[in-house]
């Protein structure tokens, strides 16, 4: 259960920041046709209706994926309500939710949501913010009796949540342990933030997670108190997405929620506003163990009318500007000496009763005046000279090519897409008007939005009022921290500077001169069981092209050909495992990677190198309308890749500025540890660092690369998606048969890399938060044919349900435990079983000793029987999605490819099925959770045992 908060700290450059549809209000171009006063609709599919109690709720069929529906009961109603003794209580009560209700005792509703397939995390999940709490299901829809017990558990959730008390006590290690999972440089320095850019706001206080001492020392009557004050109907919506009958669940809706009794008398659920002032405010923090530096500058604005047609236009305009200067920003990155490592600018909802603009930038520690003078140089160059014509309709361009492929796919759109946006209407009034009217909308309303509308953004959204600036910095006495007045100076400097207009340089050379001649299709075989074709080009590339109807505007493809980094010696490797990216970075053919992104406006195409350790290759996607642009930059990539010195320079010294600090993360140290450890301290497993990125050279990377690319005749190639044959056809001829080949046939090389034997334990002591990690790996050789492989991961599947309901539900001890179950088939046929989780450092070793009691049960008795029918039904329940999935089907005939093995073997996995049982189990038990080889390591903080 995450519970997610809209954190500028890292803003645009980690993607934190997210805003919403832009459907804001603003100034409007009197010139366009449309009625800009006119309300948007509602999606005529969409049925929306509010029960005489209050609660609304929204129903839509949807049938992607198929047999299954989203359910959601949202409730307007988080943390910022909280009293003064319910300091993270909301969120508590969520997780409550799952510890016992009127109809499903303690641990039942996990166990009844489990045995129907449904998987804790990705099915069944909830999350609390500072102003919602929203409970998610997905469940199989073929069912009747498991839809409407769907309902019951959503109406259990909002009347009759238990409140078991020996369930609270269990619950209050759990979040606890959530608590401290979250702990670190990033928390501490966001506890020091938050009070000023929530500047007299309830925002301040009421951080979702809460205080430890609340959570540790709350009595019972508090978190009841909360859940009757807030739990009502006129604050709750139920949604319905699906493959699922409309009026069946308007029923069910009616029937489970319109006896939820109404409160007349509740509390007003009232908007905590956030304050505005004049000033600018500077939130600087540093941290011994922060990595990074950065700094935003958020420019806090009120919450605007989204309902209208002019409000929608409005968001165009700012969706345009925020478009075209984040390009500017990303060009600035490739500069030889960037100003900084990545840098963004976004607009959106920032909480309920605030929207916000930011700029935000990642920098070279000690680089905070440089990049914030160039972050703020380029948004008062938009201010003195505004955008380019040419800007402007290219990302027009863009932005109406990303609605029509939007509108392409409106029949396989996944329905969490519709149950998300239905949950901002409720909660945001976000408009839900439907891509059909949106597109047709923006078709009209794009033409009509004019060049100096686009650039009065900057004078509107930036200002001096409400501005924060937030700096986050290692704490580093060697390098100093710019304060206050140096901060502010930087603006101070910006404004005063003389800022030439940007230049627009594009070349109008086609992607590629000279098309090539085609080659002859020497052998095609067509394997109908999968309704896969295979054919072999003269030049001896191998083709294996899966049609689908999946969806349809996507075609998604890899090629691989043996090699890798494995056939450099030792002292190439950091040159090599960096040589696609470096080439990446540099463009391809005659345009740089800025002047290709322009020129591929308007594209919906991407390619993108790889060299892995044993293999060299490309994967990409595309809309099938530019699938011919899709060919045409996978033939560039081995024939015309562009060395780029000021490129690499930049992208070199962006992987050392993330580098400078990294040392100070406890848990870096940790999973450095780890790594090594399982590499036994080979070569090419040394931890990343600035010094072994110093041996990074252009020269070999693009030697490397060439080598690599050098023969395309030992390539195979797999595409999937929405083509036919016939029109694929020519593509693959022409520019795969075009492509150079000499006949070479390579294989990789053993770099004998081995997982340990023998038992290994190992303490790493960092960090000042009371914290711990504990990894657990189980190594040894593996037999790898498709009945180990399926027993291995059908034990990662059990013994997840075990560890989680005996270290997490039953103990408290963690939020919750990982398990991986890693096979390698090449060179050696090896396996890890990896288990790791977070805890008190006082609990370490009781958790341990659980996990092995645990793991020492499935050796000696098995899985009971119903956690078998658990896996089982989770097991067939991925499958029935998967096999509707592109993606699902590009990976099984890559690997299918990259092994020598029947396509066919494919569909033998669900006959498997029905081979679990708890004999395999503890036999898979006893032969991969060996006493005799393991790793164990431990994260302590320092001075702790």
């Amino acid at each position: 259960m995450s519970v997610p908060i809209r954190f500028l700290l890292r803003a645009a450059v980690a993607g934190f920041f997210v805003p919403v549809t832009p459907l804001v209000a603003g100034a409007q171009d009197e010139s366009a046709a449309a009625d800009l006063t006119a309300p948007l609709p509602i999606d005529s599919l969409v049925t929306v209706g509010t029960l005489s109690n209050g609660v609304r709720y929204y129903i839509r069929v949807n049938e992607r994926p198929e047999d299954r529906a989203e359910l959601r009961l949202v409730l307007n109603a988080g943390s910022v309500l909280e009293d003064d003794d319910q300091q993270g209580l909301a969120h508590f009560v969520e997780h409550m939710a799952f510890n016992g209700t009127s109809r499903f005792p303690k641990q039942d509703l996990i166990d009844y949501l489990e045995s129907i397939g449904m998987r804790f995390g990705p099915d069944v999940n909830a999350y609390t913010s500072f102003d919602e709490t929203v409970y998610m299901l997905t469940v199989p829809t073929d069912s009747a009796e498991v839809v409407a017990t769907a309902f019951r558990i959503l109406e259990d959730w909002a009347r009759t949540v238990s409140f078991d008390p020996e369930e609270i006590e269990k619950e209050r290690g759990v979040v606890l342990e959530e608590w401290r999972l979250g702990r670190g440089a990033e928390a501490r320095m966001r506890d020091e933030q938050f009070p000023i850019l929530f500047q007299g706001s309830r925002y301040a206080e009421r951080l979702p997670i809460g205080q430890r001492e609340t959570l540790e020392n709350f009595d019972h009557e508090s978190l009841v108190r909360y859940y009757e004050d807030w739990y009502r109907p006129d604050l709750m919506a139920v949604i319905a997405v699906g493959d699922l009958d409309p009026i069946v669940i308007e029923e069910l809706i009616r029937e489970r929620f319109e006896g939820v009794p109404a409160a007349p008398d509740g509390r007003v659920r009232q908007l905590y506003e956030v304050p505005e002032h004049d000033e600018t405010l500077f939130a600087v923090a540093t941290d011994d163990e922060a990595t990074d530096t950065r700094v935003s500058v958020v420019f806090k604005q009120p919450v605007r009318e989204q309902g209208t047609v002019g409000a929608y236009r409005q968001g165009l305009v700012e969706r345009l500007y925020n478009r075209m200067l984040n390009a500017r920003l990303f060009e600035l990155t490739l500069a030889e000496d960037p100003p900084f490592t990545g840098a963004g600018t976004a607009q959106g909802r920032f909480v309920r009763s605030s929207e916000a603009y930011l700029l935000a930038a990642q920098v070279r520690e000690g680089g905070v005046e440089i990049g914030l003078q160039a972050l703020l140089t380029e948004a008062e160059r938009v201010d003195q000279h505004g955008f380019t014509a040419s800007e402007l309709e290219r990302h027009k361009l863009d932005l109406l090519r990303a609605f029509e492929r939007a509108y392409d796919e409106r029949a396989k759109r996944n329905s969490v897409v519709y149950a998300s946006e239905f949950t901002r209407n409720f909660l945001e009034d976000e408009p839900i008007p439907g891509i059909e009217y949106e597109y047709e909308l923006t078709k009209e309303l794009l033409p009509t939005i004019q060049l100096s509308e686009v650039n009065e953004r900057a004078r509107q959204w930036i200002s001096e009022r409400n501005r924060v600036v937030l700096l986050n910095a290692p704490a580093n006495e060697d390098v100093a921290v710019p304060g206050e007045r140096e901060l502010l100076a930087v603006f101070e400097r910006v404004e005063a500077d003389e800022i030439a207009a940007y230049e627009d340089e594009l070349g109008d050379a086609p992607l590629i001169e000279v098309i090539p001649e085609p080659a002859a299709i020497v052998r095609e075989e067509v394997i109908e069981e999968v309704e896969a074709t295979v054919w072999e080009l003269a030049n001896g590339i191998k083709v294996t092209l899966k049609p689908t109807d999946f969806k349809d505007d996507e075609i998604l493809f890899r090629a691989w050909s043996p090699g890798g980094t494995s056939l450099v010696p030792d002292p190439e490797h950091v040159p090599a495992m960096t040589a696609a990216s470096v080439v990446a970075a540099g463009g391809l053919g005659s345009y740089s990677l800025v002047e290709l992104n322009k020129v591929l406006a308007g594209k919906a195409a991407t390619v993108n190198p790889s060299i892995s350790e044993l293999y060299e290759g490309l994967s990409g996607r595309a809309s099938p309308q530019d699938a011919e642009t899709l060919f045409q930059l996978i033939h560039l990539y081995f024939t015309a890749p562009r060395l780029d010195s000021t490129a690499f320079t930049a992208y070199r010294n962006s992987i050392q500025a993330e580098l400078e600090n990294r040392d100070s993360d406890p848990e870096a140290a940790f999973w450095d540890t780890v790594s090594v450890t399982l590499a036994q301290n080979h070569h090419r497993r040394r931890p990343p660092t600035v010094e072994k990125f110093d041996e990074m050279d252009l020269t070999t990377s693009f030697s490397v690369y060439e080598d690599r690319f050098a023969d395309a005749g030992d390539f195979n190639f797999v595409f999937v998606g929405s083509f036919d044959l016939d029109s694929i056809r020519p593509l693959v001829q022409t520019y795969l048969g075009g492509l150079r080949t000499t006949g070479r046939k390579e294989s990789w090389r053993d770099i004998e890399l081995d997982y340990p034997e023998g038992v290994i334990r190992k303490t790493v002591e960092r960090g000042i938060e009371p914290k711990s990690l504990t990894f657990l790996a189980f190594n040894g050789r593996f037999d790898d044919t498709g009945d180990q492989r399926y027993a291995l991961s059908s034990l990662e599947d059990v013994l997840r349900l075990r560890l989680r309901e005996h270290l997490r539900e039953d103990l408290g001890g963690t939020y919750g435990v990982r398990i991986a179950a890693r096979t390698r088939r090449l060179p050696d046929q090896e396996y890890s079983f990896q288990i790791s989780f977070g805890s008190a450092p006082d609990r370490v070793e009781e958790l341990v000793a659980e996990a092995r009691r645990q793991i020492d049960s499935m050796k000696v008795s098995g899985p009971t029987g119903a956690e078998v029918e658990k896996v089982r039904e989770a097991q067939r329940r991925a499958w029935e999605t998967a096999l509707k999935e592109n993606g699902f089907w590009l990976g099984q005939l890559v690997a299918r490819d990259q092994h020598g093995e029947d396509y066919r073997q494919i569909l033998e996995h669900e006959e498997r099925f029905n081979t679990l049982s708890v004999d395999l189990l503890r036999e898979a038990a006893r032969r991969y959770l060996s006493d005799l080889s393991y790793v164990q390591i431990t994260l302590v903080p320092e001075g702790g045992d």
